[in-house]
């Protein structure tokens, strides 16, 4: 079992290194997210221009709702058999889709909108030469887009190992990559985000890593209090172990988690596990989440829809759902 972060793998030159952190360390590699170099952004007044009202029909790619058994998410539109996705989030009100695409020597996070009853074709948010960005997600208000950046503080010299970053939706987009600081990151490796309601921020780090130990990747905490991130806070031995715990999906009102990671009890080589808060805001010891979800492969990057209604993760190069029903049966 390989006991590391999850691989969003490209064919070729790429397909023996470590997912995210292995495309990040590539100066080759097109980035996704950045703001500087040549770029292209989707106007803002289109995802603004979805009615409310859209039939729910329009949702989700046009696709029929999956049961409890995990489907491929739109195939032949957004889960193609030539490239790799992950890392999908909607929208709370289900008319944006982001999600990171590897192909080739690029990876790079997209976006499509529901205009109208149409879905339209997935395009880069903002691509960048050198610097690579992916693992995207929506801020609680939705203003902010956080993501991770091999990119200097500066935006100069060669790539540094992987930060938090963040951009603002403007009115033409998203404005330009800001480095989320040192309260969040650190002189080692930050990556995957996810949100409460209350604006706590959930990642994956290897700051407490010993030395020679930098594979032991463990989930962590930033309370938001007026307006500023508090000091990250390593969760308990019931969700961390001592090797790699990482792609962190944490539910709006922090009742639970789910999460990648490599442990013996494993069914291939990393699988997603679910941990449910208790009443004393401690949380329940991981729990395998078993054949119905995982597989030989690395399972990986989940997120639960904003209404709670499906579940999306990701596992040999695409991206799947299943009714988010399922989560019950692990309480």
């Amino acid at each position: 079992m390989k006991l590391g972060p999850p691989r969003r793998f490209n064919e070729g030159t790429l397909s023996a290194l470590m997912g995210c952190l292995a495309l990040l360390g590539s100066q080759s590699l097109a980035g996704c997210l950045g703001h500087s170099g040549d770029q292209e952004t989707a106007p803002e007044s289109a995802a603004k221009s979805a009615p409310e009202s859209a039939p729910e029909s329009h949702f989700y790619f046009h696709q029929t709702p999956p049961q409890q058994v995990p489907e491929i998410f739109a195939p032949g539109e957004i889960s193609l058999p030539d490239r790799g996705e992950f890392a999908s989030v909607f929208s709370a009100d289900g008319t944006e889709f982001i999600f990171g695409v590897s192909e080739g020597k690029s990876a790079e996070i997209r976006s499509a909108r529901l205009i109208g009853e149409t879905w339209a074709e997935p395009r880069t948010i903002v691509s960048h030469d050198r610097y690579s960005f992916m693992d995207a997600a929506l801020s609680p208000d939705e203003t902010k887009l956080y993501y991770i950046s091999n990119q200097p503080l500066d935006g100069k010299g060669e790539p540094k190992d992987p930060d938090l970053w963040f951009s603002v939706r403007t009115e033409d987009g998203w404005g330009p990559p800001q480095n989320a600081g040192p309260v969040l990151n650190s002189d080692r490796t930050e990556y995957y985000v996810s949100f409460t309601d209350e604006g706590t921020l959930y990642f994956t780090s290897n700051r407490a890593a010993a030395e020679g130990q930098e594979i032991n990747f463990d989930i962590h905490a930033a309370s938001m209090v007026d307006g500023e991130f508090q000091k990250p806070v390593r969760l308990g031995d019931s969700v961390n172990s001592e090797g790699y715990d990482g792609d962190v999906f944490v539910a709006p009102d922090e009742s639970y988690l789910i999460f990648s990671s490599g442990r013996t009890d494993g069914l291939g080589e990393g699988d997603l596990y679910i941990s449910f808060r208790m009443a004393n805001g401690e949380w329940t010891e991981a729990k395998n989440m078993g054949a119905e979800i995982n597989t030989e492969a690395q399972d990986y990057c989940p997120f639960v829809t904003r209404d709670g209604r499906y579940f999306f993760f990701s596992s040999k190069r695409d991206i799947y759902w299943v009714d988010a029903s399922i989560l019950d049966t692990y309480r």
